[in-house]
């Protein structure tokens, strides 16, 4: 038992998030998602929604603020322009937990299952609406010294 962590973070969630470096990727994604053909680490949070599963990984993840767009998300297939509601709930989840506006990335389909292949892990949730699948870019843990 640990006191302060998300009771959704399970120890291999915990495991592999301290094991990531600045820089690293780790994708969260729906139910439909390819993830065991596709990820190098694939960590399963069952039960739990893509916002939810988010919202865990966020209080312990530093979302990098090297690159300017340190989200991705997959693109509609026959509107890539639209954003579905569910990548909207993990957006404002990113932003609420790194207090400032955070920039996204649209990736195509095919582009996204490449970037995850790329990926340190992916995340797969029980997420049952379409298009659940994000990405997020680790960043750095810094507490600058005081004078």
């Amino acid at each position: 038992m640990l006191k302060g962590i998300d009771p959704v973070v399970t120890p291999e969630l915990l495991h592999v998030l301290a094991s990531m470096g600045h820089g690293d990727e780790l994708v969260l994604v729906d139910r439909n998602f390819p993830a065991v053909s596709v990820g190098r680490r694939v960590v399963r949070l069952d039960g739990c929604d893509l916002p939810r599963a988010a919202q865990a990984v966020l209080s312990l993840f530093p979302v990098d603020t090297f690159v300017e767009q340190p989200v991705a998300a997959m693109a509609m297939v026959d509107t890539p322009d639209v954003v579905p509601e569910v990548q909207e709930d993990v957006f404002e989840l990113v932003e609420a937990a790194e207090g400032r506006a955070v920039g996204v990335e649209r990736v195509e389909r095919f582009a996204f299952y490449e970037r995850a292949r790329q990926a340190f892990a992916v995340v797969t949730t029980s997420e049952d609406r379409p298009y659940g699948c994000v990405l997020l870019v680790k960043g750095v843990v810094w507490d600058p010294p005081q004078e």
